[in-house]
């Protein structure tokens, strides 16, 4: 759920098809914060949106306990943004290189 800007999300611990899909990113994409279901890539977008749009620094504190799903937030956001960067080269999402995404993550 949103809490205002706030994504208060629980691990399920089980894979949820499609929950985070190239199909996902590009529906998020398209929308502001608050126009879908609370979603992690909901969160990414307004950083992204705020980033290039406004040209306000963005910073996204992800916080929990062990095995909460920290690291999977802090990929999934990665993931969204790195698809971002490429779709603003002209890419559709579903075309996107992922060797940006590689690299960060395996930074």
């Amino acid at each position: 759920t949103n809490i205002g800007s706030i994504l208060a999300s629980v691990n399920p611990y089980k894979s949820i098809p499609g929950l985070y899909s190239v199909d996902a990113i590009d529906l998020y994409r398209q929308h502001r914060l608050g126009e879908l279901p609370p979603h992690i890539f909901a969160t990414a977008n307004e950083c992204y949106c705020c980033l290039w749009k406004r040209h306000d620094s963005q910073c996204v504190l992800i916080s929990g306990e062990s095995g909460a799903g920290k690291t999977e937030s802090t990929k999934l956001l990665l993931k969204f943004l790195s698809a971002m960067s490429q779709t603003s080269l002209g890419a559709p999402v579903s075309e996107t290189s992922t060797h940006v995404e590689e690299a960060i993550l395996e930074s």
